[in-house]
């Protein structure tokens, strides 16, 4: 259901679209719609979405939104988002209410996963 005056998609750019539809497939288990050669959308994931072909990112460092995934095994969801091919560029760090780590996809995009529970849980 659509709500007035809420976020209700998000976008972002993506240098290599197949590499990184491919990434947030085996990461977690995403499903894409592509709209032409130069856009895809995920929807179903907490908050629907699309990368778009572009030569640029979205980071922390130059003032990027960051969306933040929840995880009830942060562990666990690392080593996927790494399999994956994701890069840690923050391991895993306390901080007040959880821990969280960051890491970027193939394109470059900055996202984070947080857990409110400790390791091993």
């Amino acid at each position: 259901m659509k709500r007035h005056e809420k976020i209700d998609y998000v976008e972002f750019p993506a240098r290599d679209l197949d590499a990184t539809r491919a990434f947030f497939a085996a990461a977690f288990g995403w499903r894409f719609d592509d709209y032409g050669p130069d856009y895809c959308a995920f929807a179903g994931e907490g908050l629907d979405g699309g990368f778009y072909r572009a030569p640029l990112h979205s980071s922390t460092q130059a003032g990027g939104a960051l969306l933040v995934f929840y995880s009830e095994d942060l562990e666990a969801t690392q080593a996927r988002v790494e399999r994956a091919g994701g890069q840690i560029v923050k391991p895993i760090f306390a901080f007040p209410g959880g821990r969280r780590f960051h890491f970027t996809e193939p394109s470059g995009n900055e996202l984070a996963v947080w857990s409110d529970r400790n390791g091993g849980e």
